[in-house]
């Protein structure tokens, strides 16, 4: 079965914004009277939906939000975040992720862009990066509830993909997932899609022992390699 789609996750793997992001989170927790504790952030929130860390950064302690609430939290983050990267002369954009989108458009497969991040973050990296016009769609934490490691996201986007699309008939089994936490990956594989686990978070040896391949940076992901056992190769555990 060819390869007809691949799907990015956004922070972490399009651009290196973990750092920022810890950063505007602690900070929503010192808005609240609440202490920040940095060893919690790897755990609750590196490849899960900001909806999903900021309720369980709270629920531990001992707050309950309703979602009229969590929203405004992550609207607040969603601004400081742009604020932010206003003051960069250049986003952090990854290497290799511009060459890598332009080959996949060349050989016309569908890419999509999935986070757990607001709409508003998503976009802004996308079109200050200028790599909105090469993604086919764009599915953020405002497209769905249940974050990683459940599949919903990624579920999403073949829905999404598939309604741009009506000859497409994507299933999960055509797609390649491009990832750099483990929540992220098990997401993924729970959605019935392989994965390539890009060490740009975590160890590569922790890529290796979870995701389908496991490269060190982007620019290592042999294209053709993935392709050929989307025809018809077995599938290979990792490929560094």
């Amino acid at each position: 079965m060819p390869l007809k789609a691949v799907l990015f996750d956004c922070s972490g793997v399009i651009i290196h914004d973990e750092e920022l992001r810890k950063q505007l989170l602690e900070e929503l927790l010192l808005d609240e009277n609440l202490r920040p504790n940095g060893e919690e952030f790897a755990p609750l929130c590196l490849g899960r939906s900001d909806r999903a860390c900021l309720t369980d950064l709270f629920e531990r302690r001992g707050r309950i939000m309703n979602q009229d609430y969590l929203k405004r939290l992550c609207d607040r983050k969603a601004e400081r975040y742009q604020r932010l990267l206003d003051d960069q002369a250049k986003l952090p954009i990854y290497p290799g992720v511009t060459d890598l989108l332009y080959q996949l458009r060349t050989l016309q497969v569908a890419i999509a862009v999935v986070s757990g991040a607001a709409r508003s973050e998503v976009d802004y990296v996308m079109q200050r990066s200028h790599l909105a016009d090469q993604v086919n769609a764009v599915i953020s934490g405002d497209d769905y509830l249940v974050g990683p490691p459940e599949p919903d996201g990624y579920l999403t986007a073949i829905a999404r993909l598939n309604a741009q699309q009506a000859t497409l008939n994507l299933m999960p089994a055509d797609c390649l997932v491009i990832e750099d936490t483990p929540a992220g990956i098990q997401a993924a594989k729970a959605a019935g899609m392989s994965v390539v686990g890009v060490a740009n978070t975590y160890p590569y040896h922790m890529m290796q022992r979870q995701a389908n391949w496991a490269v060190d940076y982007l620019t290592e992901l042999e294209l053709d390699r993935v392709q050929q056992v989307f025809n018809g190769a077995e599938l290979r555990q990792s490929v560094g």
